[in-house]
């Protein structure tokens, strides 16, 4: 049996290629519109990689009948929030197009792999107090435009599995970290800030945005086997939360990290880095999933913030040692 990963390039992408190959006997496709990329270099040999953008309904096509594949997991998209306050239509497009290429080329072709679409806790969007634990009945009020493109790709897959049979199972991630994750992102951006200044590449200053919202964070390497065990045993046409069911703050977070390092550290408020729209708390309740398949999130923040930073100490070294 074969997977293709939409994506393998990108932070989740590479983590699920990693997946796939270590624990399943599936054959892995992946693609990206690059050559290649730093994240799936210590498995390039072990993975096709087919190089096209999936948002040309033609190109999709050719990868969708090179890859041949069983399971379809569609990871590709662009994720990052505040760049779809500056250009939403850019993150529109992004993640709309190459979906419904995929779910439309299935439907003209006949080929019927099973296909993970890949939606987003933000779909839920402003929670309210009295909502939490988050459901996936709880009521979708997007407060981004990338919330918005994600809720689209969620509707999407739904009605193609109600109006052709699509074999399509929805999930909605909460906030998942690790190594390889861009800076963009914050634990990545405070451990990244961390490594420069233990290595004098940065002033002791380190810069953050809102420090009180809590966020529901699971390992990489946990959701990427929420993935896999959605397509392998999740219900057609269902949607299903994946995160660790507790909420830390990103204070919490940061005070962690900054216990890892032996540098004295200022921490300083930066308005740049504050977001238009910011649900305070943010916890799921993944009960419904755990039902289906008995997953749940195992590994602890701690343990995945320590990983962080060594991660980046060793990227800062890797930078340092190259010029």
């Amino acid at each position: 049996m074969r997977a293709l990963i939409t994506g393998v390039c990108g932070f989740a992408g590479s983590h699920l290629a990693d997946y796939l190959l270590t624990h399943t006997d599936l054959e892995v496709y992946g693609t990206d519109i690059v050559s290649g990329g730093a994240n799936i270099a210590h498995i390039r040999d072990d993975l096709e990689l087919i190089v096209g953008d999936m948002s040309d309904a033609e190109v999709a096509s050719e990868i969708l009948s090179q890859a041949n594949a069983d399971y379809v997991f569609h990871l590709a998209a662009q994720a990052f929030v505040p760049l779809s306050w500056s250009n939403p239509w850019q993150t529109m497009e992004n993640n709309i197009r190459s979906q419904l290429n995929i779910l439309q080329i299935m439907v003209d072709s006949g080929v019927r792999p099973k296909v993970l679409v890949v939606g987003s806790a933000d779909e839920y969007g402003m929670i309210l107090p009295d909502e939490l634990p988050v459901t996936e009945d709880t009521p979708l009020r997007p407060y981004s435009p990338y919330a918005v493109s994600k809720i689209a790709q969620d509707m999407l897959g739904y009605q193609y599995f109600v109006s052709h049979g699509l074999p399509i199972v929805r999930v909605r991630p909460f906030n998942h970290i690790g190594t390889r994750q861009s800076p963009a992102f914050v634990t990545s951006d405070f451990a990244n800030q961390i490594a420069e200044i233990e290595d004098g590449r940065r002033e002791p200053r380190l810069l953050v945005g809102n420090l009180e919202a809590k966020r529901d964070f699971t390992d990489v390497r946990d959701m990427v086997r929420g993935y896999y065990l959605a397509l392998e045993r999740g219900e057609d046409g269902e949607v299903y939360n994946l995160g660790a069911e507790r909420a830390s703050s990103i204070r919490e977070a940061l005070e962690a990290l900054l216990e890892m390092s032996e540098a004295q550290i200022d921490v300083v408020q930066d308005p740049s880095r504050m977001r238009p729209s910011d649900v305070p708390v943010v916890v799921s309740d993944c009960s419904k999933f755990r039902q289906r398949t008995g997953w749940r999130a195992t590994v602890n923040l701690r343990e995945s913030l320590r990983e962080i930073l060594d991660y980046w100490r060793e990227r800062v070294k890797e930078d340092k040692g190259g010029r």
